[in-house]
């Protein structure tokens, strides 16, 4: 013993130790500083110029950001953006905790049954299943075809301002899968004499929800809830497919993505674009702060 205590205290013994550690953490830290410190600081720096990425970058200090006060289709963006999250997250979040609790009641083929739930989140972000809804939605799709097998006239989903955005909401509710997944592993943590005692004293399923699942179940909401909201102020596949690119009909799907890719690669005001992705960058920030703060309202830890 005291010869491994000798080893550990030698000064040699620790420096070699230190070169292995660094020798391993390296192709880490060269992906941190080549592929994500270097163009955030890079990103950073085009903010606060004028550059086309076919001429050296100008500097014009806050330029862009006056810009954004004024920029009209970037508000109509940020509108948008915001009523995808604000009705997206929630259906989904709900959605996956519904199915978590149902598949958490012991039934067969539990596991056939979470494969198959789980499938929507794999494909739902691919280019594949975003022209496949934007068909089944289109005037001539598989909804407006059911509507008519009813009697009912259907619309043009995805080419009508009104619906087009809601069409894409329910493309993300449809990729409920991760979550559930999150949310079952969640469930099954809760120790099952939680709710015999809460039967023996007479206890429906609805006071089990109420007093036992959803506030054991809080901070996987929680962790939900932030990674949900981070991921939907991102959507970008989605509403590139369905809108053709141009966040149409009417700007209705114009997501705020879309409109940063757009004045990146199709105009190629990449200082601007540079401005709009860390003011993106804030704004997830800020929602991730208020989640942070109000969660010790209402998430609950056992210990």
């Amino acid at each position: 013993m005291s010869e491994l205590r000798d080893l550990r205290h030698n000064p040699a013994t620790k420096r070699k130790g230190d070169r292995s550690a660094y020798a391993f953490l390296t192709p880490w830290l060269v992906g941190l500083v080549v592929i994500t410190a270097g163009p955030m600081l890079a990103s950073l720096y085009l903010s606060f110029t004028d550059y086309n990425l076919l001429q050296p970058a100008e500097w014009i200090g806050v330029e862009n950001l006056s810009r954004m006060l004024g920029d009209e289709r970037l508000h109509q963006s940020l509108k948008v953006t915001l009523v995808y999250v604000a009705l997206g997250v929630p259906l989904q979040l709900g959605l996956a905790l519904a199915i978590a609790v149902l598949l958490n009641t012991g039934m067969r083929g539990l596991a056939f049954y979470r494969s198959v739930l789980y499938l929507p989140s794999l494909l739902g972000g691919s280019v594949a299943v975003a022209i496949l809804w934007r068909q089944m939605f289109g005037t001539e799709g598989l909804v407006n075809r059911l509507l008519a097998y009813f009697g009912i006239e259907g619309i043009g989903w995805v080419s009508d301002p009104r619906t087009a955005l809601y069409s894409i909401v329910g493309l993300h509710v449809w990729t409920f899968g991760a979550p559930m997944i999150i949310f079952l592993a969640g469930l099954r943590q809760i120790p099952s004499s939680y709710y015999e005692a809460a039967q023996v004293d007479g206890a429906g399923r609805w006071k089990l929800f109420r007093h036992i699942t959803f506030p054991l179940i809080t901070p996987i909401i929680f962790f939900n809830l932030v990674l949900q909201i981070i991921s939907a102020f991102q959507a970008f596949t989605q509403a590139f497919i369905v809108s053709g690119g141009t966040g149409g009909p009417s700007d209705s799907t114009l997501f705020y993505t879309l409109y940063l890719y757009d004045k990146g690669f199709g105009e190629f005001d990449m200082g601007y674009a540079s401005a709009l992705a860390w003011l993106l960058l804030i704004i997830i920030g800020a929602f991730t702060a208020v989640n942070f703060y109000a969660a010790r309202f209402w998430v609950h830890y056992e210990n």
